[in-house]
């Protein structure tokens, strides 16, 4: 029995030294190992230091060794935390990239009712101070429907001018198409560069990107400066803004805040081609409440109407590019509302933020979401198009008069707790203004 125990002891002794050699071999080059027996009830590296053979090396070695382990443990933490660091990360981007799905909403359309559920993104969950990357794709589409737009801008201005026999405006047109040809030839090798395969670096394409925009809003703001020329040729309240691009600085602030609120109408005209969804045509913030009343369109969600967070999908198909008239109402007593598109009622539905009153002090914006009050705003969220003659009630409109704003009679209200007028309105970012069309076309 004492030579079996013995036996097991070198054995055991025996794996040690194999263990050894295979985690100092890379660490130290040459080495010696010595092998020796212990008594069986003493503890192995404490008998091996004790050895006088070659004690101080060994000794020194099994330090250098649990040294060793201890810096790769903590290099596996660290390890650890980044990974970790980095899987958030990764979840944040793809939450930018890709609308989130299957998230309680609440509303009803056409017919039906609804008013639950609750705000689509967590606080946090976006970056949303900076504009987000897009693909190439995205990118040509947007130029090239914001060059088609200042083309249509610069065709008004040469009427005007031609009207006008205006020197001035044409020699600043001439400049502003000058401008746009090249915009058109960047665009255009862009296009190129695409097609045959080239794939310019994420530093460079951001590069060339914030350039393309700068001149985009130098280009917008030269338009405005010319456009200002006709202001003294038409109403304060004849005009329209527009949002050429999906950025977080484009947009316009209203100049007084809502008062407190039991029942509203809020009505507009729009017109936009976005894809996908049209954006945010207007957010109102108070404290506390980012989301106290806004109107969005995002990602591939239908439109929806937002009551102190609580949601409302409303059955408008607008983004075709034509000029359409929208109308929201509703009323604090059971939270009842009503949506009409070109003075006609799509939809209706109750049990939206019933008997919440909409609080005052807070900021309207026109153009874009606000995640904070009067800011925070998000790109993948912001208006793309047109919108004009912007008013608030706080009351329900009857269905006729909303058929006349529908229709530009000449009957038509404007709304007593906001009304479309220039002074009313300040513009930030190089959204512009613009005489409005769409009710001339109709008369």
């Amino acid at each position: 029995m004492e030579a079996q125990a013995r036996g097991a002891r070198w054995r055991l002794l025996a794996l040690c030294c194999c263990f050894l050699a295979e985690g100092w071999a890379q660490d130290f080059g040459q080495t010696q190992f010595i092998c020796t027996s212990v008594p069986k009830d003493v503890d192995l590296c404490a008998a091996t230091l004790q050895n006088s053979v070659p004690g101080e090396d060994l000794k020194s070695t099994v330090m250098q060794l649990r040294e060793t382990v201890l810096q790769q443990k903590e290099t596996i933490m660290n390890q650890k935390e980044t990974i970790r660091e980095l899987t958030s990360k990764l979840a944040r981007c793809e939450s930018q990239s890709a609308p989130e799905a299957g998230e309680p909403r609440g509303g009803g359309g056409g017919g039906g009712g609804g008013g639950g559920g609750g705000r689509r993104k967590e606080p946090g969950s976006k970056n949303t101070m900076g504009d987000v990357s897009r693909g190439p794709t995205d990118t040509l589409t947007q130029l090239s429907q914001t060059l088609q737009s200042l083309k249509q801008r610069l065709e008004n201005l040469e009427q005007f001018s031609r009207n006008n026999s205006s020197v001035q405006a044409n020699s600043l047109k001439d400049l502003l198409q000058s401008k746009i040809d090249d915009l058109e030839k960047q665009v255009l090798s862009r296009v190129n560069s695409l097609e045959e395969g080239a794939k310019p670096g994420l530093r460079n394409d951001t590069e060339q990107r914030a350039r393309v925009e700068s001149t985009l809003t130098s280009l917008h703001q030269r338009i405005t400066d010319l456009e200002k020329g006709q202001k003294e040729n038409r109403p304060l309240d004849k005009f329209q803004l527009t949002f050429p691009l999906r950025t977080n600085y484009m947009y316009a602030k209203v100049k007084k805040s809502l008062p407190e609120m039991y029942a509203f109408t809020v009505c507009m005209w729009i017109k936009s081609n976005a894809s996908p969804g049209v954006g945010t045509p207007f957010s109102y913030a108070v404290p506390g409440q980012a989301n106290e009343l806004v109107l969005i369109e995002w990602g591939s969600n239908p439109m929806e109407i937002l009551i102190n967070d609580k949601v409302a999908k409303l059955p408008f198909l607008i983004n075709d590019g034509k000029w359409h008239h929208i109308c929201v109402t509703w009323t604090t007593r059971d939270g009842v509302w009503e949506a009409f598109q070109d003075g006609v009622m799509r939809g209706s539905g109750e049990n939206l933020a019933p008997y919440h009153p909409i609080k005052p002090q807070g900021v309207l914006v026109l153009g874009q979401e606000q995640d904070t009050l009067g800011g925070g705003f998000d790109a993948t969220q912001a208006f793309v198009g047109d919108m004009a003659n912007f008013h608030i009630w706080d009351r329900k409109l009857t269905v006729g008069e909303i058929y006349n704003l529908a229709t530009c009679s000449s009957k038509a209200q404007v709304g007593n707790v906001f009304s479309w007028l220039e002074t009313s309105i300040e513009i930030y970012g190089g959204a512009s203004k613009w005489t409005f069309e769409a009710c001339r076309q109709l008369n």
